[in-house]
């Protein structure tokens, strides 16, 4: 996969990628992180890249020339490969793990990191595929929400993690994840759960569903809502609400 990240403040996202797992996925070739200077296609001596809103009104709205002369020359860089242009924006859709996963499918992203009182329209019109949020909050620019996308979407590629650690974790399935647990088995008198010591795959395999279950009920209901549950774990779920009430 390769991913350009359009920004005014490369300096911003150059931390995040030098570290860690992101920094072993580049290296190991499973994708290719490109931060991309907004200035360097800009014309003028100020390489200017915002100016004031027609209409009037507080801030500076982010000039269209130089963000699409930056996305056609990527998208000429790569050729035919196929390429998904991302708009980190608070209109965007809320980003969640179905989304990461849809967009660890793609070959090429091109995410757009905006500033300012946010970008002419019309390059969302007939630039942007796709908008995406990481919440309903308000950043100084794009470029962190783009670093917390990128992240989700590369641990998903193929190589970086073990299969079951991808597919055992909260939001593979629209519930949380259940507690972990390592030495010492007793810590200022708080104690493992026996189950996860007893050798009983079968029961700790059970405990951890409960768990899960539980945790999801107590922290995020609203994701029960939506969860298509077997008949086990709704019946579970039925009794521990009727323990909690």
């Amino acid at each position: 996969m390769i991913i350009d990240l359009v920004t005014i403040f490369p300096g911003i996202l150059d931390g995040p990628f030098r570290e860690s797992m992101i920094k072993r996925a580049v290296d190991q070739n499973l994708v290719e992180i490109n931060l991309v200077d907004l200035r360097s296609y800009t014309e003028d001596r100020h390489r200017q890249v915002d100016d004031t809103p027609y209409g009037g009104g507080c801030g500076m709205v982010m000039k269209p020339e130089p963000i699409f002369k930056a996305v056609e020359d990527l998208k000429n860089k790569t050729g035919e490969l196929p390429t998904r242009v991302i708009l980190l924006a608070p209109q965007g859709r809320s980003h969640n793990q179905q989304i990461a996963r849809e967009l660890a499918d793609e070959k090429h992203l091109i995410m757009i990191c905006g500033r300012y009182e946010g970008i002419d329209e019309r390059v969302r019109a007939a630039l942007v595929d796709d908008e995406i949020s990481i919440g309903d909050f308000v950043l100084t620019g794009g470029e962190l929400a783009a670093a917390v996308v990128v992240d989700s979407v590369v641990r998903l590629l193929p190589g970086f993690l073990a299969e079951e650690a991808s597919t055992e974790e909260s939001f593979t399935e629209p519930l949380l994840e259940y507690p972990h647990y390592t030495r010492p088995r007793v810590f200022r008198g708080m104690e493992v759960p026996p189950v996860l010591v007893s050798g009983n795959h079968g029961e700790i395999a059970r405990w951890r569903r409960e768990q899960s279950l539980e945790i999801t009920y107590r922290r995020r209901p609203d994701l029960l809502e939506k969860a298509n549950l077997p008949k086990e774990d709704r019946n579970y779920l039925e009794k521990f609400k009727k323990q909690q009430s």
